[in-house]
This record gives structure tokens, sequence and C-alpha cells, in this order.
């Protein structure tokens, strides 16, 4: 197959489609505001696939998915004044809930979700590329992340629901939230990330306000009603259009109390910027990375290479966790880069509904280009393509291309290339990679293969303080979602994980009291009539 391949076939016609597969065309004219469904009726923006469909004529047809709404400035601005509204200052409907409330409200919500889970895979897979598998993956690990959430969040209650007393003061401290929250998710996992800052920012009690990507839009319209239904109005908005258009005035309106973006540290920097009092506004940022495998001299090479591939090539690559570039002792570069090889040539290229299918097509616009522009210079520049067809593209694929060796002088040595190619280079002093990463504009993960104790101990402790997870005998990773994930310098602003992201989103309150007769007294009559649903005792099972 890999010495004879023809990308262009591997683009079927509308009639091979398995009829169970097939996609028909969604055309969302409605948003989510004030609790309602509103219908826009004004500018819309075409979806396509990063799928084409071969022609009678021999060329290709990209699909047509459907269209959604294009927002402007004075619309956005009544989206952001219905959360404002709900919110009220902290008065609202949704912050002042119970939190027993607020979880009901969430669980109603997650089973109206998981009955649209066939609706809502068959749209990712169609609209970003990812393969049903992977995407099916996406939805169950969203389901699995809000009711782990939904534990977390009743053992931080049940730690908040006793009094304390110290120096003569009663008080009881419990998390609150900040306002209303602004969610950008990213197009590679426009469900789980979107919903990594939106669950956990929503349960809290903040109001919330949730632009999907741009790539990634049309898959979340079957779960408007489910939000619209299980939560009070304004506690879920939607927007949808060009950042510049509803973003820009959202942010500079500085009613904006939390920004949850995930996405370029360029982009962050931007949004950051307009809002008149930055340091009003908590940000939480899931940003670049440039995540390096270094390969010692004794790693297991069967196992590094196999590390190395799922690593570099899981969704074509397209995650920021991605291995994106890799340092290999000299001593065992020919073995390595040969078996690297080996099992590139194994790897399966075909549309995303296919069995066991590893590299499909690339949804974003301009994004072959940019990828052959990469090889190109590292060629131009003494690298070359090992894996036989590397580099190779037609429409939206692009076949893996390693690149052997890398240096300095090359766009890809530096930069997040987000794709399926693969920089290499050997090193013989450990200082080499070492130095990379110290000075690398990104810190968020790095893989170490190898099996000296002495060695891998000496890199660990530089390295966990220059990136958040070192990972050993393993490729880089966001799960489990327990643990925490973020970075250092461009990688990240904020920790999220299960645990992390509830109090990412709120802050820490309390109601304190001299510890007098008259103040137990009124407390107690408070807490027994069950008249606040901050100052309790109620522990939730």
């Amino acid at each position: 197959m890999k010495h004879e391949m023809n990308l262009s076939k591997l683009f079927p016609s509308r009639e091979e489609i398995p009829h169970e597969m097939r996609q028909s065309e969604l055309h969302q004219e409605r948003y989510l505001a004030d609790g309602k469904l509103k219908v826009w009726e004004k500018a819309t923006q075409e979806v396509v696939s990063p799928v084409y469909f071969s022609i009678a004529t021999g060329g290709h047809e990209q699909a047509l998915l459907g269209s959604y709404p294009m927002m402007n400035g004075e619309t956005a601005m009544e989206v952001l004044d219905s959360a404002v509204r709900a919110y009220d200052d902290g008065r609202g409907e949704w912050p002042t809930m119970s939190l027993e409330q607020r979880i009901r409200c969430m669980v109603n919500f997650t089973e109206r979700m998981k009955g649209k889970r066939d609706e809502v895979i068959k749209l990712i897979m169609w609209e970003i590329g990812k393969s049903y598998k992977d995407a099916a993956k996406e939805f169950d690990r969203t389901v699995t992340y809000i009711y782990d959430t939904l534990e977390e969040l009743k053992d931080l209650d049940r730690d908040s629901s006793r009094f304390q007393l110290h120096e003569g003061i009663i008080a009881q401290t419990r998390r609150t939230p900040l306002g209303v929250v602004l969610c950008m998710g990213p197009f590679n996992y426009p469900l789980n990330e979107t919903f990594a800052t939106l669950i956990p920012a929503l349960i809290m009690g903040n109001t919330v306000i949730f632009k999907p990507p741009k790539n990634g839009v049309l898959l979340h319209y079957p779960l408007l009603e489910a939000f619209q239904q299980a939560f009070p109005k304004g506690a879920v908005n939607t927007v949808y259009g060009k950042g510049q258009e509803v973003i820009t005035p959202l942010l500079g309106s500085g009613k904006i109390n939390v920004l949850a973006f995930i996405g370029s540290s360029k982009v962050a920097n931007i949004l950051k910027k307009q809002h008149p009092k930055p340091h009003r506004m908590r940000s939480i940022l899931g940003l670049e990375a440039k995540n390096p495998a270094i390969i010692m001299p004794d790693a297991d090479i069967d196992l590094a290479v196999k590390e190395g591939v799922l690593g570099a090539l899981s969704y074509n690559g397209q995650r920021c966790t991605a291995l994106k570039i890799f340092f290999v002792r000299e001593s065992i570069a020919q073995e390595y880069t040969q078996k690297f090889v080996e099992a590139l040539n194994q790897l399966k290229l075909g549309m995303p509904w296919e069995d066991n299918v590893h590299i499909t097509p690339l949804p974003e616009a301009g994004k072959v280009a940019y990828l052959k522009a990469l090889v190109e210079d590292a060629v131009n520049k003494g690298a070359e393509v090992l894996n036989p067809h590397g580099g190779e593209h037609v429409a939206s694929f692009f076949y893996p291309a390693l690149l052997y060796p890398v240096n300095k002088t090359m766009h890809v040595y530096n930069e997040e290339q987000f794709g399926p190619v693969i920089p290499m280079r050997t090193f013989k002093n450990i200082e080499e990679p070492l130095e990379y990463i110290i000075s690398s504009n990104y810190g968020q993960q790095v893989s170490i293969f190898g099996n000296n104790p002495d060695e891998i101990a000496h890199l660990i402790d530089p390295l966990v303080n220059q990136v958040s997870r070192v990972n050993l005998n393993s490729q880089c990773q966001r799960g489990p979602d327990v643990f925490p994930f973020t970075g250092r310098k461009d990688s990240a602003e904020g920790t999220l994980s299960v645990f992390d992201a509830l109090r990412s989103f709120s802050i820490r309150s309390l109601v304190a009291a001299k510890g007098n007769e008259a103040n137990k007294k009124l407390i107690n009559r408070i807490v027994k009539d069950r008249d606040s649903n901050f100052l309790s005792t109620d522990y939730i099972l």
C-alpha cells in the first residue's frame, strides 16, 4: 500500500459512504440566550467538512455540512445582558441556588445530553475529521468528566459544611462564583475541552457564555435544548461569529469576570488586552506547546517507537499534548529512525468512519499548505523526509512526514506544527535537549524514554521546574482528568482538572462572627431553619 499510494483514491464518492455514517445538512437557525432558543434570520456561515467526495470528472468536491449564525456585536451584547441579568450581581436564581439544586440541574442536563450521543458523535466526525472511535471516546469522556466533577464538588462541599472556631471567631468558608464566564474551546476537542471549562464554571454558580470553535460549531447545536431545559434562564448562553465582531465587544464591556480560553498564546494576549480592567478578569488559559521526547541510549526502543508514533500522530498530531520534536541519543538514532519509519508505514489512512483508521483529513483551511511549507523549509536547510510518501498531500489529506535531522535554523524546530510533521534530531550530551526545553517559549510536558534510574532521576529534578508534567516511558497526555493539567511560560495560565477547575472558577468566601452567645444563637437559628444556602451544615451524599 505504501509503495503504490494514490491519496486521491482515499476520498469516496457519495454513494460509497456507509448509510449509517451519512450526515444530512444541518442549518442552525437558533442560539440560546435568556433561556430561549431565539431564531436567527440574518447572515450565516457555511460549514464544510474536511471530507471530500470524489466526483465523476476525476476531481473532488468538499462536503457541505450546513451553516450557523454569524452574529453581530449588537446581538452579542444582548447575549451578554442575558448572562449579566441572570447573575444579577450574585443575587440571581442560579448563583444563589443551593449546591444540591445545582447538582440536580446538572444531572438533568447530562441525562438529556446522553440522549444526543449518536448525533453529536457523527457531527464531531464530520466537522473535524476525527475518527468515529475517537469521537465516541470524546463524548463518553465528557460525560464521565461531568459526573466526576459532581462527585468532587460533593467532597468539596462536605469539607465546607462545618464551622470553625479560632481566636474567638466562628466562621464558615465555602467557595462562591465569580460572575459571568466566557468560555472558548478549541477545534481539536470541541466538546471535551469546551466542557472542561464550561461545566465547572457553571456548577460553581457562574453564568456562562460560550462560543464554539470555528471548526466544531454544529456539534453543539443538538445540546442547546438540553441546556435550555435543564438550567434557569440566562445561566447558559451562546454566541457565534467572528471574534472581532462578537468577542471584542463582550470583553470591551468590562462585564466578563472570567475568560476561559483554549487556543494560541497570541490570541490570548489580544483577548486579555481588550478588557478595560484586565486585573479584574480571571484568566484560565490552555495554550500551545512544543512537547519534546528524549530517547535515552538504554531506552526500550520498540516501546519508545510505539509511544512516539502515538504521541506524535494521534488525531494527526492535532493536540497540544502531542509530541512535537524528538531528541534521540546519537548511538541509537539509526535503529530508532528505521523502526519509526516502519511503524509509520503501518498506519492506516482513510475516512473517519473506517475501522482502525489513524490518519484522517485535516479540518483547518490552509493547514496542508502550512505543513507543506514547513517540510520544504526543513529539506532546503538540510533535513530529509525519511519515510516513503512523507509530505504527500491532496485536498485535506497530508501524509505524515518524518524530518531528520532538524536543526534550529528550521521553522519546524521551534514552531508548534499541530499536524502530522515529525521533526527529529540526535544529541550527544543530555544538556542539548535540556537547553532546548529551557530556552523554549513553551513548558507543558516532556516524555523521557530510558531505564537508568540515576539518569532519569537526574533529569526529573530540573525538568519539573521547566514543564508541568514529566512522562516516563510514555507519550504526553492530559488524562486522567483527576490529574492537574497546566503549563509554564506560554503554554497555560491556571490549572484544569476535576479538582482544580472547581477552584479556578470560584473564590473562597466566608461568614464570620465573634463567638459570643448572641451570635451563636443567631447562626444556629439560620442553620436550623435553613434560611441560607451558604450558611448551612447540610451534608450532600
